[in-house]
């Protein structure tokens, strides 16, 4: 009796359940197979039926109307060396030689346009060298004539000795680096005592005359400074004449 009711259980859920809906998927490839076979009908007939235009023909473009040809007298054909006489004549038979090409090697056996030849080998170049080619320089030089050319180039060289470096003088002026680093004061800060009669112009017009600062403070020692200053290069009293500085010798000697 429990079995009976169980399998009338299932068999009312099994026709109550919904049923799946078909999704269409034959009819749409068959819909897809028709498009493409009506695609691949229309290709065919435009195949079919393409030509390609025909060439224009020479002939059937309109020539221009060139006239009639002008007429030109032998007589005036010979005179300019065209045509009959002796110098026409010469002429002809000359443009009728064939042309001396015995100079040429691509002439005289012609080369084949094709990517299997190799290029042509031009002999006699006297723009090229060929010291590269060990086969040439085999060809040409031996060991005995190259012993001779080395013996040559020995022979002809010249030994250069030497010779004693100039002796610097002893005396060549104040040494501005050692006054530098031996300086009691920096640049601007007054330590000797100047006239008060040293003018500004003074000091630009004498400072003028020298290539640089240095050969101005080396002229300015040679004339007993920095306690003198006859030309009035240092006016401020700080022992450095026309703006000389010293701190790049400091600056290289390690100091500050």
């Amino acid at each position: 009796m429990i079995r009976s009711v169980v399998l009338l259980s299932l068999l009312t859920a099994a026709a109550c359940a919904p049923k799946v809906p078909d999704s269409g998927r034959p009819a749409a490839i068959a819909a897809a197979q028709r498009e493409q076979a009506a695609r691949d009908a229309e290709r065919a007939s435009q195949t079919a039926t393409f030509a390609p235009p025909a060439p224009v023909q020479a002939a059937s473009l309109p020539q221009p109307d060139a006239g009639p040809a002008p007429v030109v007298a032998t007589s005036e054909l010979a005179a300019l060396g065209i045509g009959g006489g002796p110098v026409g004549l010469a002429q002809d038979q000359a443009m009728q030689q064939p042309l001396d090409t015995s100079g040429d090697i691509l002439r005289v056996q012609g080369v084949e346009a094709s990517p299997a030849n190799a290029a042509p080998i031009i002999p006699n170049n006297p723009g090229l060298s060929d010291e590269q080619s060990f086969e040439a320089v085999s060809n040409r030089e031996s060991i005995e004539s190259d012993a001779e050319r080395r013996a040559r180039q020995a022979a002809a060289r010249q030994i250069v000795m030497p010779s004693a470096l100039p002796e610097r003088p002893s005396d060549t002026g104040p040494n501005i680096v050692q006054y530098a680093l031996n300086a009691p004061n920096k640049m601007g800060q007054e330590w000797y005592s100047r006239s008060i009669f040293a003018g500004k112009g003074k000091f630009e017009r004498n400072c003028a005359a020298y290539n640089s600062p240095d050969a101005a403070q080396r002229d300015f020692l040679a004339r007993g400074g920095p306690e003198k200053d006859p030309r009035g290069l240092d006016p401020d009293g700080d022992g450095f004449a026309c703006g000389w500085d010293p701190a790049p010798f400091l600056l290289a000697a390690g100091g500050n």
